[in-house]
């Protein structure tokens, strides 16, 4: 496998650790998919979270402008997915720091812990596991701007989008592979439900 593994390979290698898995499946918001994707469960391993954090730092450091940033770039990712991503692409990129924001309670905001605070005029790489409708990410950039951060760039191991998810443009937006599975809003559009296959409910 190269330095930079092709889509190919990351994708076999997600399949290979069960972190990429083809059925029928429910999303807690109700959505129906034909791909569950769980970096997470890749990410068990240290070879292959090595392989995945250190390519998407060698997609980061090719940037001219976020390479001469590193020695006080601040890496950070929302708990919990994100944050094997962000110590492991902080590693490789021999980056300035990591934090991350959390959520007290599901229907609360994202907030970052006690002592923890974005100093004015910081830059800021935003990292996760996964970009799905892009709303965490998207609430977790709006924090950082909030207290005076600068955000220079998004970087994920998958993009997975939502129909209608989230667009960061103009900022960078790293990723080392993209799946499109096959979504369906609602049962009765669903291909799987109307060819009477059950459908797996599953957590992100």
């Amino acid at each position: 496998m190269e330095l930079i593994p092709t889509q190919e390979e990351v994708v076999a290698l997600l399949r290979r650790t069960g972190g990429l898995r083809d059925g029928h499946f429910e999303y807690p918001n109700g959505v129906h998919s034909t791909e569950y994707l769980q970096v997470a469960l890749t990410m068990r391993y240290f070879q292959d979270a090595k392989i995945l954090n250190v390519a998407l730092s060698r997609k980061l450091r090719a940037h001219n402008d976020i390479r001469v940033m590193i020695p006080q770039l601040s890496v950070v990712a929302p708990a919990t997915g994100g944050l094997p991503v962000a110590y492991g692409v902080c590693e490789a990129l021999r980056a300035h720091q990591v934090y991350w924001a959390e959520r007290d309670n599901t229907d609360e905001p994202q907030h970052f812990r006690q002592f923890l605070n974005v100093e004015p005029g910081e830059k800021v790489l935003l990292v996760d596991d996964v970009l799905r409708t892009g709303k965490k990410l998207a609430e977790l950039k709006s924090l950082v701007q909030e207290q005076g951060g600068e955000v220079v760039g998004l970087a994920v191991i998958i993009y997975q989008p939502y129909p209608g998810a989230v667009s960061f443009d103009p900022l960078p937006f790293y990723y080392l592979a993209k799946l499109d599975a096959v979504y369906a809003n609602d049962p009765g559009s669903c291909e799987m439900c109307k060819r009477g296959v059950p459908a797996i409910k599953v957590r992100v």
